[in-house]
Protein backbone atom coordinates (compact mmCIF):
# COMPACT_ATOMS: atom_id res chain seq x y z
CA UNK A 1 0.00 0.00 0.00
CA UNK A 2 2.61 2.19 0.48
CA UNK A 3 4.45 1.79 -2.93
CA UNK A 4 0.58 2.29 -4.32
CA UNK A 5 1.23 5.83 -2.74
CA UNK A 6 3.79 6.44 -3.44
CA UNK A 7 3.35 6.27 -6.90
CA UNK A 8 0.13 8.53 -6.80
CA UNK A 9 -3.05 5.90 -6.41
CA UNK A 10 -5.59 6.87 -4.99
CA UNK A 11 -7.70 3.19 -5.15
CA UNK A 12 -7.10 -0.39 -4.74
CA UNK A 13 -9.51 -3.04 -5.61
CA UNK A 14 -9.45 -6.30 -3.14
CA UNK A 15 -10.93 -9.70 -4.43
CA UNK A 16 -13.21 -12.30 -2.92
CA UNK A 17 -13.45 -15.07 -4.85
CA UNK A 18 -16.88 -16.72 -4.20
CA UNK A 19 -17.30 -20.20 -4.35
CA UNK A 20 -20.29 -22.54 -3.07
CA UNK A 21 -20.33 -22.52 0.53
CA UNK A 22 -17.89 -19.68 0.93
CA UNK A 23 -18.28 -17.77 4.07
CA UNK A 24 -17.47 -14.32 4.57
CA UNK A 25 -15.93 -14.65 7.75
CA UNK A 26 -13.53 -16.85 7.34
CA UNK A 27 -12.20 -14.56 3.91
CA UNK A 28 -12.45 -11.33 6.42
CA UNK A 29 -9.27 -11.33 7.96
CA UNK A 30 -6.61 -10.89 5.03
CA UNK A 31 -9.81 -8.16 3.58
CA UNK A 32 -9.41 -6.21 7.22
CA UNK A 33 -5.43 -6.29 6.85
CA UNK A 34 -5.61 -5.08 3.51
CA UNK A 35 -8.16 -2.40 4.39
CA UNK A 36 -6.20 -1.43 6.99
CA UNK A 37 -3.12 -0.95 5.37
CA UNK A 38 -5.03 1.61 2.72
CA UNK A 39 -6.81 3.66 4.97
CA UNK A 40 -3.07 4.54 6.75
CA UNK A 41 -1.61 5.50 4.01
CA UNK A 42 -5.04 7.71 2.33
CA UNK A 43 -5.67 5.23 -0.39
CA UNK A 44 -9.67 4.12 -0.98
CA UNK A 45 -10.47 0.55 -0.95
CA UNK A 46 -12.80 -1.42 -3.38
CA UNK A 47 -13.57 -4.70 -3.23
CA UNK A 48 -14.60 -6.88 -6.36
CA UNK A 49 -16.36 -10.34 -5.59
CA UNK A 50 -16.48 -12.59 -8.43
CA UNK A 51 -16.15 -16.52 -9.08
CA UNK A 52 -14.31 -19.35 -11.51
CA UNK A 53 -16.80 -21.23 -13.78
CA UNK A 54 -16.39 -24.22 -11.76
CA UNK A 55 -19.07 -21.95 -9.07
CA UNK A 56 -20.90 -19.96 -11.73
CA UNK A 57 -24.10 -18.89 -9.53
CA UNK A 58 -26.63 -20.03 -12.20
CA UNK A 59 -30.02 -20.24 -10.16
CA UNK A 60 -31.55 -18.59 -7.51
CA UNK A 61 -30.14 -20.16 -4.39
CA UNK A 62 -26.71 -19.68 -5.65
CA UNK A 63 -27.40 -15.98 -6.81
CA UNK A 64 -28.74 -15.12 -3.06
CA UNK A 65 -25.37 -17.22 -1.48
CA UNK A 66 -23.55 -15.22 -3.60
CA UNK A 67 -24.95 -11.93 -2.77
CA UNK A 68 -25.37 -12.49 0.33
CA UNK A 69 -21.68 -13.08 0.79
CA UNK A 70 -20.97 -9.69 -1.03
CA UNK A 71 -23.18 -7.61 1.78
CA UNK A 72 -21.16 -9.13 4.57
CA UNK A 73 -18.34 -8.36 3.35
CA UNK A 74 -19.22 -4.48 3.09
CA UNK A 75 -21.57 -4.66 5.97
CA UNK A 76 -17.99 -6.17 7.78
CA UNK A 77 -15.35 -3.90 5.96
CA UNK A 78 -17.41 -0.24 5.94
CA UNK A 79 -14.44 1.72 4.24
CA UNK A 80 -15.35 -0.38 0.87
CA UNK A 81 -17.93 2.31 -0.94
CA UNK A 82 -17.32 0.25 -4.18
CA UNK A 83 -17.90 -2.91 -5.34
CA UNK A 84 -17.24 -4.99 -8.61
CA UNK A 85 -19.79 -7.27 -9.40
CA UNK A 86 -18.49 -10.32 -11.05
CA UNK A 87 -14.91 -10.78 -13.27
CA UNK A 88 -14.80 -11.18 -17.02
CA UNK A 89 -17.95 -13.15 -17.30
CA UNK A 90 -17.50 -13.04 -21.08
CA UNK A 91 -14.68 -15.67 -20.75
CA UNK A 92 -15.10 -18.98 -19.94
CA UNK A 93 -12.39 -19.28 -17.31
CA UNK A 94 -14.85 -17.26 -15.05
CA UNK A 95 -18.31 -18.30 -16.32
CA UNK A 96 -19.94 -21.30 -17.61
CA UNK A 97 -22.12 -21.87 -19.83
CA UNK A 98 -21.08 -19.12 -22.08
CA UNK A 99 -24.05 -20.35 -24.96
CA UNK A 100 -26.99 -22.40 -24.92
CA UNK A 101 -27.19 -25.57 -26.99
CA UNK A 102 -28.60 -24.34 -30.16
CA UNK A 103 -25.46 -21.83 -29.92
CA UNK A 104 -27.15 -18.62 -28.51
CA UNK A 105 -26.23 -16.35 -25.28
CA UNK A 106 -26.21 -18.07 -22.24
CA UNK A 107 -23.47 -15.55 -19.95
CA UNK A 108 -24.49 -12.39 -20.18
CA UNK A 109 -28.45 -13.19 -19.42
CA UNK A 110 -27.04 -15.06 -15.99
CA UNK A 111 -24.96 -12.50 -15.31
CA UNK A 112 -27.25 -9.80 -15.74
CA UNK A 113 -29.79 -12.10 -12.98
CA UNK A 114 -26.77 -12.14 -10.65
CA UNK A 115 -25.73 -8.43 -11.17
CA UNK A 116 -29.67 -7.48 -10.91
CA UNK A 117 -29.79 -9.72 -7.24
CA UNK A 118 -26.55 -8.67 -5.92
CA UNK A 119 -27.09 -5.02 -6.87
CA UNK A 120 -30.35 -4.86 -5.00
CA UNK A 121 -28.99 -6.88 -1.56
CA UNK A 122 -26.05 -4.20 -1.59
CA UNK A 123 -28.55 -1.05 -2.16
CA UNK A 124 -30.44 -3.02 0.43
CA UNK A 125 -27.83 -3.14 3.32
CA UNK A 126 -26.50 0.53 1.92
CA UNK A 127 -27.85 2.83 -0.59
CA UNK A 128 -24.97 4.82 -0.64
CA UNK A 129 -22.47 1.96 -1.92
CA UNK A 130 -21.75 2.43 -5.75
CA UNK A 131 -22.22 -1.37 -7.71
CA UNK A 132 -19.87 -1.66 -10.37
CA UNK A 133 -20.90 -4.28 -13.16
CA UNK A 134 -19.79 -5.82 -16.17
CA UNK A 135 -15.96 -5.79 -15.46
CA UNK A 136 -15.57 -7.38 -18.88
CA UNK A 137 -12.32 -9.02 -20.58
CA UNK A 138 -11.33 -6.94 -24.08
CA UNK A 139 -11.80 -9.82 -26.89
CA UNK A 140 -13.53 -12.78 -27.16
CA UNK A 141 -14.76 -14.93 -30.08
CA UNK A 142 -18.13 -15.32 -30.30
CA UNK A 143 -17.82 -19.23 -31.47
CA UNK A 144 -19.79 -21.51 -30.00
CA UNK A 145 -17.96 -24.14 -31.53
CA UNK A 146 -14.96 -23.11 -29.90
CA UNK A 147 -12.55 -25.21 -27.88
CA UNK A 148 -13.16 -22.63 -25.72
CA UNK A 149 -15.76 -20.68 -25.52
CA UNK A 150 -16.09 -16.80 -25.13
CA UNK A 151 -18.15 -13.62 -25.97
CA UNK A 152 -16.13 -10.30 -27.25
CA UNK A 153 -17.59 -7.56 -25.27
CA UNK A 154 -19.54 -5.85 -27.97
CA UNK A 155 -21.57 -9.03 -28.20
CA UNK A 156 -21.89 -9.30 -24.58
CA UNK A 157 -23.20 -5.82 -24.02
CA UNK A 158 -26.16 -6.00 -26.82
CA UNK A 159 -26.89 -9.26 -25.19
CA UNK A 160 -26.72 -7.78 -21.66
CA UNK A 161 -29.10 -5.23 -23.13
CA UNK A 162 -31.35 -7.99 -24.19
CA UNK A 163 -31.49 -9.59 -20.95
CA UNK A 164 -32.16 -6.68 -19.08
CA UNK A 165 -35.17 -4.96 -21.38
CA UNK A 166 -36.41 -8.46 -22.00
CA UNK A 167 -36.90 -9.26 -17.87
CA UNK A 168 -38.56 -6.65 -17.27
CA UNK A 169 -37.01 -4.86 -14.27
CA UNK A 170 -37.84 -1.24 -13.68
CA UNK A 171 -34.21 -0.06 -11.60
CA UNK A 172 -30.83 -0.48 -12.55
CA UNK A 173 -28.03 -2.84 -12.70
CA UNK A 174 -25.11 -1.01 -11.85
CA UNK A 175 -23.68 2.79 -11.19
CA UNK A 176 -20.46 2.32 -13.21
CA UNK A 177 -19.77 0.14 -15.96
CA UNK A 178 -16.10 -1.66 -16.03
CA UNK A 179 -14.12 -3.10 -19.06
CA UNK A 180 -10.17 -4.54 -18.66
CA UNK A 181 -8.45 -2.39 -21.49
CA UNK A 182 -5.35 -4.70 -22.26
CA UNK A 183 -3.68 -4.50 -25.55
CA UNK A 184 -3.44 -7.76 -27.96
CA UNK A 185 0.80 -7.91 -26.82
CA UNK A 186 3.10 -4.93 -25.46
CA UNK A 187 3.12 -3.69 -29.04
CA UNK A 188 0.08 -2.03 -29.22
CA UNK A 189 -0.17 0.92 -27.23
CA UNK A 190 -3.63 1.91 -25.83
CA UNK A 191 -4.08 4.59 -28.55
CA UNK A 192 -4.86 2.22 -30.95
CA UNK A 193 -8.80 1.23 -31.95
CA UNK A 194 -10.49 -1.10 -33.20
CA UNK A 195 -13.08 0.08 -35.55
CA UNK A 196 -13.23 -2.74 -37.53
CA UNK A 197 -13.29 -5.57 -34.94
CA UNK A 198 -15.20 -6.08 -31.77
CA UNK A 199 -12.58 -5.89 -29.17
CA UNK A 200 -12.84 -2.68 -26.90
CA UNK A 201 -9.54 -0.85 -25.43
CA UNK A 202 -9.09 2.72 -24.54
CA UNK A 203 -9.32 4.46 -27.74
CA UNK A 204 -12.76 2.83 -28.23
CA UNK A 205 -14.40 5.05 -25.89
CA UNK A 206 -16.60 6.40 -28.56
CA UNK A 207 -17.93 2.86 -29.52
CA UNK A 208 -18.05 1.55 -25.81
CA UNK A 209 -20.33 4.46 -24.85
CA UNK A 210 -22.64 4.13 -27.76
CA UNK A 211 -23.03 0.36 -26.97
CA UNK A 212 -24.20 0.97 -23.30
CA UNK A 213 -26.41 3.83 -25.03
CA UNK A 214 -28.03 0.67 -27.45
CA UNK A 215 -28.18 -1.22 -24.59
CA UNK A 216 -29.99 0.93 -21.78
CA UNK A 217 -30.83 4.23 -23.21
CA UNK A 218 -34.46 4.53 -22.42
CA UNK A 219 -34.98 2.20 -19.62
CA UNK A 220 -34.14 2.34 -16.21
CA UNK A 221 -30.78 2.11 -16.46
CA UNK A 222 -28.14 4.47 -17.92
CA UNK A 223 -26.75 3.71 -20.74
CA UNK A 224 -24.72 6.31 -22.78
CA UNK A 225 -24.51 8.34 -19.48
CA UNK A 226 -22.78 5.64 -17.41
CA UNK A 227 -19.61 6.84 -15.99
CA UNK A 228 -17.13 4.12 -17.04
CA UNK A 229 -14.07 2.49 -15.51
CA UNK A 230 -11.42 0.98 -16.68
CA UNK A 231 -11.02 -1.43 -14.29
CA UNK A 232 -7.62 -3.48 -15.47
CA UNK A 233 -5.12 -1.97 -17.34
CA UNK A 234 -1.22 -3.26 -17.71
CA UNK A 235 1.80 -4.48 -19.94
CA UNK A 236 3.81 -6.73 -18.58
CA UNK A 237 7.94 -5.58 -18.87
CA UNK A 238 11.12 -7.13 -18.59
CA UNK A 239 12.39 -8.24 -15.12
CA UNK A 240 15.76 -8.95 -13.70
CA UNK A 241 16.54 -12.97 -13.24
CA UNK A 242 16.96 -12.36 -9.63
CA UNK A 243 13.47 -12.80 -7.40
CA UNK A 244 11.27 -14.41 -10.28
CA UNK A 245 10.66 -17.90 -10.84
CA UNK A 246 9.54 -19.84 -13.11
CA UNK A 247 9.32 -19.21 -16.97
CA UNK A 248 7.63 -16.02 -18.84
CA UNK A 249 4.98 -17.36 -21.08
CA UNK A 250 4.28 -14.38 -23.09
CA UNK A 251 5.86 -11.30 -24.85
CA UNK A 252 7.49 -8.27 -23.24
CA UNK A 253 7.94 -4.65 -22.89
CA UNK A 254 10.89 -2.75 -22.14
CA UNK A 255 9.95 -0.82 -18.52
CA UNK A 256 10.29 2.34 -21.00
CA UNK A 257 8.22 1.22 -22.98
CA UNK A 258 5.48 0.58 -20.14
CA UNK A 259 5.98 4.05 -18.69
CA UNK A 260 5.22 5.81 -21.99
CA UNK A 261 2.29 3.25 -22.66
CA UNK A 262 1.02 3.98 -19.07
CA UNK A 263 1.22 7.48 -18.76
CA UNK A 264 -0.45 7.39 -22.42
CA UNK A 265 -3.49 5.52 -20.93
CA UNK A 266 -4.07 8.23 -18.13
CA UNK A 267 -3.85 11.18 -20.71
CA UNK A 268 -6.78 9.18 -22.91
CA UNK A 269 -8.82 8.64 -20.44
CA UNK A 270 -8.54 12.00 -18.81
CA UNK A 271 -10.15 13.30 -21.72
CA UNK A 272 -13.29 10.86 -22.11
CA UNK A 273 -15.97 12.55 -20.38
CA UNK A 274 -17.95 9.29 -18.81
CA UNK A 275 -14.38 7.85 -17.32
CA UNK A 276 -14.17 7.81 -14.35
CA UNK A 277 -11.28 5.71 -13.09
CA UNK A 278 -8.47 4.14 -14.79
CA UNK A 279 -7.08 1.04 -12.67
CA UNK A 280 -3.58 -0.51 -13.32
CA UNK A 281 -3.01 -4.32 -12.66
CA UNK A 282 -0.70 -4.78 -10.77
CA UNK A 283 0.93 -2.48 -7.95
CA UNK A 284 3.97 -5.04 -7.37
CA UNK A 285 5.13 -7.61 -10.32
CA UNK A 286 3.57 -11.49 -9.76
CA UNK A 287 6.83 -13.44 -8.44
CA UNK A 288 5.83 -16.31 -10.79
CA UNK A 289 6.79 -15.75 -14.30
CA UNK A 290 3.60 -16.96 -15.23
CA UNK A 291 1.57 -14.62 -13.94
CA UNK A 292 1.40 -10.77 -14.59
CA UNK A 293 4.70 -8.59 -14.43
CA UNK A 294 2.85 -5.35 -15.62
CA UNK A 295 3.34 -3.78 -11.94
CA UNK A 296 4.63 0.00 -11.47
CA UNK A 297 7.25 -1.99 -8.80
CA UNK A 298 9.50 -5.34 -9.46
CA UNK A 299 8.67 -7.96 -7.51
CA UNK A 300 11.57 -6.75 -4.81
CA UNK A 301 9.75 -3.22 -4.44
CA UNK A 302 12.22 -0.96 -6.54
CA UNK A 303 10.22 1.38 -8.93
CA UNK A 304 9.78 0.77 -12.54
CA UNK A 305 9.76 4.08 -14.60
CA UNK A 306 6.01 3.54 -14.70
CA UNK A 307 5.59 4.41 -10.75
CA UNK A 308 7.20 8.01 -11.69
CA UNK A 309 5.51 8.44 -15.09
CA UNK A 310 1.93 7.21 -13.19
CA UNK A 311 2.71 9.67 -10.80
CA UNK A 312 3.72 12.84 -12.52
CA UNK A 313 1.16 12.94 -15.42
CA UNK A 314 -1.96 15.26 -15.42
CA UNK A 315 -5.40 13.79 -14.82
CA UNK A 316 -6.30 16.81 -16.42
CA UNK A 317 -7.62 17.12 -20.17
CA UNK A 318 -4.76 18.53 -21.96
CA UNK A 319 -1.86 18.85 -19.65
Amino acid sequence: MRLAADAGLTTIVLSAVWKQGASAADDLPPLRRAVAAAKTVGIAPQLAVYQRSSSTPLDDTARTAFSEYAVALVQALPSVRTVFVGNEPNLNLFWQPQFDPSGGDAAAGAYEQLLATTYDALKGADPKLTVVGGNLAPRGGDNPAASRQTHSPTTFIEDLGTAYRASGRTKPLMDMFSIHVYGESPKIPPSFPHPHTKSIGIADYDKLVSLLGQAFDGTAQSGSKLPIVYGEYGVETDVPAAGYTGTEVVATATPETQARDYRQAIELAACQKNVRALDFFHVLDEQQLAGLQSGLYYVDGAAKPSAEAVKRTALTCGS
